[in-house]
């Protein structure tokens, strides 16, 4: 079943709208639309488990894209949850809720929603500094999970999911983790009565869609085999370049000196460090991107001050050599005598860590005059938090149609064979046969012959793999063709080349399931050529 979508159709341009048998509803797309649509058509040649199953999914196509943050415990995933929001909510330390999954989304009035896996809802009122309190007051061994409910704008096409961290000790919040990404696998046969999920119903439909993979220095085998798993809760669909990303936290804790041609750089470290993780997890990621969670966090949801910009204009006044002392570690840093107070350093450290004070340093001497604002904005852009907004635009938003079109598809598919009933089964199976013959799903075509490479189910010659890899993993003709940067015009002729070259391969030379694979990038060259002459590329 196919994977995801490199449609252009960006979320943040407004949802499709779409009326359907029973209301008018919202989604991402096109592509969305003819899922739903197909939803509807089948719901009344299904068993009643089926169609529950299908209300649900119908449900999660009008919702935005569902993202889960996810990585080993102590990674920073929560930190980094509340920079990408905007907002300190999401609790940090270790407590109740860091070992529960919590879904932040928008909503009109702020609110926690504690969930049971009997499916009770509680209200609680986030804690006095708008945080989830770190105490719920609950059995936690009964809770499902945590809604929190933002009024903020970024929360309107995009759910984020917090998840405990993977390699903790406590086995039940790591086993919630593995439920969303989808390592965990329930029993069918379990559920309750009619109107309920069964197991694998319930798992066909409740993962997230995509997700960001947070790793520090060191890439292990639990991070290959949680992004290997990573099937989002909706049938088989495998972790790949259209709908995942990893970033490398904590980028300020890598030792310079311990990456060739960093030249005691740290940022520069960190990137190096990063091209050499994204080599490691291909293509299982799009990309992997340093970022420096707390200093992002920071400076984005306003934990940093203007009382802070004031001390650290102190500490810049202070001389070169007590400066250099103070900077060498975080101890000296904390207790050093100096005119700005114990308290207020550690207030410093707390919220910037040394990294993140050395660098406001350097930006007030080459700047004396700069306003605190002016400062949080150059933390921010130090943070490195704007470039994985940026390939989240990238990866995830201008593909949100896709990712949710098939996420949807391969949990009909799911719900079908879950019902036992090959007459069903089929009825689904020709339904979706048809609208993937339709042209405006090729899409889904040619990320679903992307997902079978990716995962090696198909064997390609190196050189054709990553081509498959290039086309299908972004919407940018450029990046498509293999020529970013180079002019237009140049465009055109290499897509009608390629084109051919696909088709000659499909007809010459292919195994049959390569054959297949060739017909869809065969075509995907041609719809490029088209697009490029439509616009006058030449």
């Amino acid at each position: 079943m196919p994977l995801a979508d490199a449609t252009g159709g960006r979320i943040g341009e407004g949802f499709v709208r779409v009326s359907t048998a029973t209301d008018q509803q919202r989604f991402a797309g096109p592509l969305s639309a003819a899922v739903a649509d197909l939803c509807q058509r089948l719901r009344p040649q299904v068993c009643d488990r089926t169609a529950a199953g299908f209300r649900e999914v119908l449900r999660r196509l009008s919702a935005p894209l569902q993202v889960a943050v996810a990585g080993r415990i102590k990674s920073g995933k929560s930190t980094l949850v509340n920079a990408l929001i905007g907002r300190r909510v999401a609790p940090t330390d270790v407590g109740e809720c860091t070992r529960l999954v919590t879904r932040f989304q928008y909503g009109t009035v702020d609110r926690v929603e504690v969930v049971f896996t009997d499916g009770r809802k509680q209200v609680l009122p986030f804690d006095a500094h708008g945080m989830i309190p770190a105490e719920l007051g609950v059995a936690v061994d009964e809770v499902s999970h945590l809604e929190a409910y933002l009024t903020n704008a970024v929360l309107r096409d995009l759910t984020v999911i917090d998840t405990p961290g993977l390699g903790s000790l406590d086995a039940a919040s790591v086993a919630r983790t593995e439920q969303l990404l989808g390592a965990a696998r329930a029993e069918a046969g379990n559920g309750g009565g009619d109107d309920e999920l069964d197991p694998v119903s319930r798992n066909a439909v409740a993962g997230a869609e995509a997700v960001i993979y947070v790793v520090t220095q060191a890439v292990r085998s639990d991070d290959h085999q949680a992004l290997a798993a990573f099937t989002a809760a909706t049938a088989s669909r495998e972790a790949g370049p259209v709908n995942a990303i990893a970033v490398l936290n904590k980028a300020d804790t890598i030792a310079p000196e311990s990456v060739e041609g960093a030249d005691g750089d740290v940022w520069r470290a960190a990137t190096l460090l990063a091209e050499k993780q994204a080599s490691t997890l291909k293509p299982r990621v799009a990309d992997v991107l340093p970022v420096i969670g707390l200093l992002a966090e920071t400076a984005e949801t306003g934990g940093f001050t203007s009382a802070d910009a004031d001390a650290l204009r102190q500490l810049a006044e202070l001389d070169e050599a007590t400066r250099e002392m103070m900077l060498i570690s975080a101890d000296l840093f904390a207790t050093w005598e100096c005119a700005v107070p114990a308290g207020t350093r550690a207030r410093l450290l707390e919220r910037l860590d040394l990294y993140g004070v050395r660098r406001a340093l350097e930006i007030l001497d080459a700047e004396p005059a700069i306003t605190a604002g002016a400062l949080r904005r150059r933390l921010l852009d130090a943070s490195g938090l704007d470039g994985v907004r940026g390939r989240l635009d990238a990866v995830f938003r201008a593909r949100a149609d896709g990712i949710k079109a098939a996420a949807a598809l391969a949990s009909v598919t799911a719900l079908a064979h879950a019902s036992g009933d090959p007459g069903e089964r089929q009825r689904v199976h020709d339904a979706i046969e048809v609208l993937l013959a339709k042209p405006e799903a090729h899409q889904l075509r040619l990320l679903e012959a992307l997902t079978l490479v990716a995962a090696g189910a198909v064997v390609m010659p190196e050189d054709l793999a990553e081509e498959v890899l290039r086309v299908g993993s972004s919407a940018d003709p450029g990046e498509q063709l293999g020529l970013p940067g180079r002019p237009p015009h140049e465009w055109e002729a290499y897509a009608l080349e390629r084109a051919g070259w696909w088709r000659s391969f499909a007809a010459f030379g292919a195994t049959p399931a390569q054959s297949r694979i060739a017909h869809v990038v065969h075509r995907a060259y041609f719809l490029i050529w088209q697009q490029l002459r439509g616009r006058g590329a030449t």
